[in-house]
Parts: structure tokens; C-alpha cells; sequence
């Protein structure tokens, strides 16, 4: 029970992480959260856009590993893409900042931990 409920957070992070890319990255908010200029926003937009894709992605991919039905098939599902979460994470806190590794990868981890211990 408490895997799937930091499971389902991640996944909620992660649906977070695609409106605040797709959709606010130009609005107050995401200037805000992402330390950007309008000027800088207005730059990256379209490849946040597609960034916040992904994170949507890895969040339905979370969110199937809850729903399915059958529980072996659902630990694996939530694995991978706890790896997923992870593994672009860590190449965010390298590339982008350190941050992230905190924000994304961090959580992931403690999930992907609970997972394995259930």
C-alpha cells in the first residue's frame, strides 16, 4: 500500500512536471518555478512543451502499473518506469541542475525502494 501511494505521487509530480512545461512554462508560475525570463520562456517553449510530454508519459506509465490487473505484470510496469523517472532525472541534474535529481530522481528512488520491500 505504501509503494502504490508513492507511486501514485511521482505520478502526480510527474503530471505536475507536463502542465507546468506544456502550459505555464511562459505564465507566472513556471517563470517562476523554472527561474526563467519571459524572454528566455519565449525561447524554450516549444522544447518544454515537449519535455513536459514526456514527463506525461512517464506519469500514464505509473499510473497503468497501479491500475493493472494483474499484480506480477503491475510490479514490473511500475519498475521500469520508476527507472525511467530515475534514470532522466540524473541526466537532468547533470545537464540542466542539481535540483532535479532532488525534485524527480529522489522521489523515484524511494519509491522504487517501498516497491521492492513490499
Amino acid at each position: 500500500m505504501i509503494a502504490n501511494i508513492l507511486v501514485a505521487l511521482v505520478a502526480a509530480l510527474h503530471a505536475y512536471f507536463l502542465i507546468l512545461e506544456m502550459f505555464l512554462w511562459d505564465k507566472p508560475q513556471g517563470l517562476k518555478v523554472f527561474r526563467k525570463t519571459p524572454e528566455k520562456a519565449a525561447i524554450t517553449k516549444v522544447m518544454a512543451a515537449n519535455q513536459g510530454l514526456y514527463n506525461g508519459f512517464l506519469a500514464a506509465g505509473l499510473i497503468w502499473g497501479l491500475l493493472h490487473g494483474n499484480p506480477a505484470f503491475a510490479f514490473q510496469i511500475k519498475a521500469f518506469f520508476l527507472l525511467c523517472v530515475i534514470v532522466a532525472g540524473a541526466y537532468g541534474a547533470a545537464t540542466v541542475s542539481t535540483r532535479i535529481l532532488l525534485v524527480q530522481a529522489l522521489p523515484a528512488a524511494i519509491a522504487l525502494v517501498a516497491l521492492f520491500l513490499a
